[in-house]
């Protein structure tokens, strides 16, 4: 009897325990959801025919955590499209991820310290909801839409000989399960080593603070950018009086570009090219260096996005005062007795992984091609679709075919990050020292 009522008294609280999860998840999603409905309607998407917008929208949201989506279809044997897209709409993932942890650590308040077995819990049931979220994400990210061909007269042709293509897209479910997977697993990880409120097991607590002033500080730069990525995008709306396009760029992938400013701005590169019709929401700069000549392959750096604006060169020393304050925040959030060089060492760390991260979430791969008999795809067509999906303001006019391909060098932009790091570190923890410290901080 006493087991029948230990059992039935623990039901409650293993309920609370999935409705919390379940909380972490939903939030996550409808932010995620909200942003991109807005910057995808900005960007034109709610014309997209045949009631295309919903599944556009789950498509967008399982790019944003890591997904590709995948666009097939033609017209029998006349047509074939060949095409996927895998990028990552970083103002959408941004915007979940900064819910979903709120709402994870809001849980977890009035706590200076949680068990293992506890938070583990927590962790686990998270994950297997999302999950399952994923998997319904996969299937609601698919669509297909039927093409015009031309003109009256060449519908009626293409009709009489049986041809009616068709253009679609779907989420791959593999890379959107798994990478999404892995793409909460880092916005937990990070939320533990930057948040003080984030409890921690018993046996953890000591690395509290080798861990967390670096990487609050190093998160305070990339909101940093995005911040400035934001006036910037407000000012260019106001200005050139293009608002609709600017905010669908802000809401879809503002952090793209922030962060790919930040990376160049400590002389990383990334190398790719643009051809064809595939017009994303980028600055004429990138563009320019992107279009290279008979479609070679260009490399982004401070010197060639120079050569087409001289205000490019700005991004260094932006890069060099914001990683500075830094470095001061994170020894002035540090207990007294740390030495320098270990705040240099910190910090050198911290900014390495962010770097890492930034050119893991800023590759871009995004091709198609439509191989036709004499027929070309019109307005309306895999060219709306890949703009809408791609979050640019412009959706493309259906031309033959383009692609788009961005990789960073992390071969040399993380040790370049690092260097910068223990640089700035070093110079942080000399400015702190000379305003004072606080000592021991509270985990």
């Amino acid at each position: 009897m006493q087991q029948a009522r230990t059992g039935t008294a623990d039901v409650p609280g293993a309920v609370r325990g999935w409705l919390d999860a379940l909380a972490v998840v939903v939030a996550g999603l409808a932010a995620m959801g909200a942003v991109a409905a807005l910057g995808l309607w900005l960007a034109g998407a709610g014309d997209l025919p045949d009631g295309g917008f919903p599944s556009v929208l789950a498509a967008t949201v399982a790019l944003a955590v890591g997904g590709s989506v995948q666009l097939d279809g033609g017209a029998g044997h006349f047509a074939q499209v060949d095409a996927g897209i895998s990028a990552m709409p970083l103002s959408v993932g941004l915007v979940g991820a900064v819910v979903m942890a709120e709402v994870f650590l809001r849980q977890l308040r009035f706590r200076a310290v949680t068990g293992g077995g506890e938070l583990l819990g927590r962790l686990a049931r998270t994950v297997v909801l999302w999950l399952l979220a994923l998997v319904l994400l996969t299937l609601g990210a698919r669509h297909t839409f039927a093409v015009q061909i031309g003109s009256d007269l060449v519908q009626a042709i293409g009709g009489a000989l049986g041809l009616n293509p068709e253009v679609g897209f779907h989420a791959d479910g593999p890379s959107t399960v798994g990478i999404g997977l892995a793409w909460l697993l880092v916005v937990l990880a990070g939320t533990f080593a930057v948040s003080r409120r984030a409890p921690l097991p018993g046996t953890l607590v000591r690395y509290q603070q080798a861990v967390r002033p670096a990487a609050f500080a190093l998160w305070l730069v990339l909101l940093a950018y995005v911040a400035i990525g934001v006036v910037t995008g407000v000012l260019t709306a106001l200005v050139h009086g293009n608002a609709r396009q600017t905010m669908a760029v802000v809401l879809l992938a503002l952090p793209d570009l922030a962060w790919l400013a930040f990376g160049v701005g400590l002389g990383a590169e990334w190398h790719g090219r643009l051809t064809g019709a595939v017009g994303l929401p980028v600055p004429k700069p990138l563009a320019e260096v992107l279009r290279a000549p008979d479609g070679q392959q260009a490399t982004i750096s401070l010197g060639t996005l120079a050569d087409h604006d001289a205000r490019s060169w700005w991004l260094l020393p932006i890069a060099a005062v914001l990683l500075l304050a830094a470095g001061f925040l994170a020894a002035y959030r540090s207990p007294r007795t740390v030495p320098l060089w270990q705040h240099a060492v910190r910090l050198a760390l911290a900014t390495a992984v962010a770097v890492a991260l930034i050119g893991a979430w800023t590759r871009v791969d995004a091709d198609y091609g439509l191989s036709v008999l004499g027929v070309g795809i019109g307005q309306g067509g895999l060219g709306d679709l890949l703009g809408s999906i791609l979050g640019s303001a412009n959706p493309l006019a259906g031309l033959g075919s383009g692609s788009l391909t961005l990789r960073p060098d992390l071969w040399t932009a993380v040790p370049l990050a690092a260097g910068w790091g223990l640089l700035t570190g070093g110079l942080g923890a000399l400015l702190a020292a000379r305003v004072g410290r606080r000592g021991e901080v509270p985990g």
